[in-house]
């Protein structure tokens, strides 16, 4: 499907190059059909050593020469890259979005025309091909649009079709997850650490251990509470730990991280 088309990526940081990496490894495009820009010459000096392309300036060239056009510039920069590309793209282009917050509406409206836009929410862990993106389609675009999203977005990870309204949940969700995780996982290593155990090598078996998890869950498609049962055993020890996570409530102090953090997304910008 993405078999001679040419890939533009808007600000090519480090998700924009990690969606670059994870295409040209799994060979769905060539170094050749491959564009990006870059705000600033580090950016640009590192663009040609990991990428071993040239940036291209401005936005608007690069608009003109791609067939697929990937914004990966943060929320308050969409405006002025839809100022700087408006006059180039044409109809037969798609837009895809990975600004959070910024909906497809807030983009055709600036564009000022009928352009196919697909928005994608996609995390940090795209940098070594697990993320979890989140895609869904504007006005404009179509089942084949959606698609060519789902094929670039497969090489850096996971993707799930949702339905627009949900997106701040999304962000909320799977793009903010990953900082709480990681501060799950420096609070169980440093409890390693506090009972004796060498930091690294807590960290290690929390990282390890965080990862099975997760692997058994995906793999086994079991409800958590399941899983967790079957750690847990009549009068063990892990009784009493998650005994220790209610009465510090855990549970309830992750499930307002998240509502708080969606809250947050839905003010980023104007929809």
């Amino acid at each position: 499907m993405f078999a001679g088309k040419t890939l533009g990526i808007i600000g090519a940081g480090k998700l924009g190059e990690a969606i670059a990496m994870g295409l040209l490894n799994l060979g769905v495009i060539q170094r050749h059909s491959l564009l990006c820009s870059v705000k600033h010459e580090s950016s640009a000096a590192r663009v040609r050593a990991k990428l071993g392309i040239d940036p291209i300036f401005p936005n608007s060239a690069l608009a003109q020469r791609s067939d697929v056009i990937v914004l990966a510039v943060k929320p308050q920069n969409v405006e002025t890259v839809c100022a700087e590309i408006r006059d180039v793209v044409q109809p037969s282009q798609v837009i895809i979005s990975v600004a959070a917050s910024v909906t497809t509406s807030y983009i055709e409206e600036r564009l000022g025309k009928p352009i196919p836009v697909i928005r994608a929410m996609p995390n940090t862990p795209a940098v070594i091909n697990a993320a979890m993106t989140a895609l869904c389609q504007g006005k404009f675009a179509t089942r084949h649009h959606l698609d060519l999203a789902m094929e670039i977005f497969r090489a850096v990870g996971e993707v799930v079709e949702l339905d627009e309204a949900l997106f701040d949940g999304v962000t909320a969700l799977s793009a903010s997850g990953p900082a709480y995780i990681f501060v799950v996982i420096e609070a169980l290593a440093e409890a390693g650490v506090k009972l004796g155990i060498p930091r690294e090598i807590s960290t290690l078996l929390v990282s390890q251990t965080m990862l099975g998890a997760a692997k058994l869950a995906l793999e086994t498609k079991q409800h958590p509470a399941l899983l967790k049962d079957s750690v847990t055993t009549p009068a063990g020890c892990t009784i009493d730990g998650l005994l220790e996570l209610e009465d510090g409530g855990l549970r309830v102090t992750l499930i307002k991280a998240v509502v708080k953090a969606a809250e947050r997304a839905s003010e980023l910008v104007k929809k």
